[in-house]
């Protein structure tokens, strides 16, 4: 199923995910964040939490740009964009996916590696900080 313009209005929090094209976010999402003049005029995404994900081919295929693309929408439309912070131990012993931006996953040329340990704990604590922050905001 595909995201509308109205969940955005809706939603308590985003998480906002894309493959890496050439270091930068899959154009079919760019053309749906194009979208989204009247939420950014109705102020409709002010002050909600946001992270951003990605992932490549190769580990020097972008991600860290990729998912510099996603949050620039995100920061003008006033969310609260987290990253991972460096407390997190994972960040600091990845050989594959993982930065302070977001959570990243090096695919393989084939999509044939598996999510590392690093990788998983590295999106699993990002996910819980989302949920984190959207429940205190809305408690």
């Amino acid at each position: 199923p595909n995201v509308t313009l109205d969940d955005l209005k809706h939603c308590s929090g985003l998480a906002l995910g894309s493959p890496c094209h050439f270091g930068m976010m899959a154009s079919p999402l760019k053309a749906f964040l194009e979208q989204t003049s009247t939420q950014w005029l109705s102020g409709s995404l002010i002050g909600k939490p946001a992270c951003v994900f990605s992932s490549s081919s190769s580990l020097h295929g972008g991600n860290e740009t990729t998912l510099l693309s996603m949050s620039l929408p995100l920061l003008h439309h006033g969310m609260l964009l987290m990253g991972i912070p460096y407390s997190e131990p994972d960040l600091h012993n990845t050989q594959s996916g993982g930065t302070p931006y977001g959570a990243t996953h090096v695919a393989g040329l084939n999509n044939s590696n598996e999510l590392s340990h690093h990788e998983k704990e590295l999106a699993v604590s990002l996910g819980k900080r989302l949920a984190t922050t959207v429940l205190k905001l809305n408690s």
